[in-house]
């Protein structure tokens, strides 16, 4: 979706063009680094995007159900109509999940909550920080300027 004045207005007269032409637009789209072909239809006050396969991918259709029976049992026909009366439930989008997209959301979140200064309560010092190979170049070198200083004082 756009995400300015412009670029609504641009949507919509694009959008708007092609219903009225009842026209699609046909592009090609970069999708896990392999090129798809893919036609954009208007569809109510948005634009729906469909991807296509070329056809070396598809196979002939006469090949795809030619090792399956074309009858099936008479008597057990009306079994597996029971059996899908049984299951059949209405639809709802929990019902269909994306398992990887939840893991990452959730390491996502962890990573954030990671990330969160931790509150500190009043009167206590605060934890020093936890160690770490960065080193700040300016405190470095106040800090041997200062143990030279020490060091000629001392001496």
């Amino acid at each position: 979706m756009p995400d300015d004045a412009v670029g609504n207005e641009a949507f919509a007269v694009i959008r708007d063009a092609m219903k009225a032409d009842k026209v699609v637009g046909v592009s090609k789209l970069v999708i896990g680094r392999r090129e798809r072909a893919v036609i954009l239809e208007p569809r109510g006050e948005g634009i729906v995007l469909w991807t296509l396969r070329f056809g070396d991918e598809v196979r002939p259709e006469e090949s795809y159900f030619e090792d399956i029976e074309e009858k099936a049992d008479p008597e057990l026909v009306p079994l597996v109509q029971q059996l899908i009366k049984k299951k059949s439930a209405q639809w709802s989008p929990e019902m269909v999940t994306d398992p990887i997209q939840t893991s990452l959301l959730k390491l996502i979140d962890e990573k954030k909550a990671a990330l969160k200064p931790r509150k500190t309560t009043k009167g206590k010092k605060e934890a020093a920080a936890p160690a770490s190979n960065v080193v700040n170049i300016m405190d470095a070198l106040r800090k041997s300027v200062a143990d030279e200083l020490k060091s000629k004082k001392a001496g």
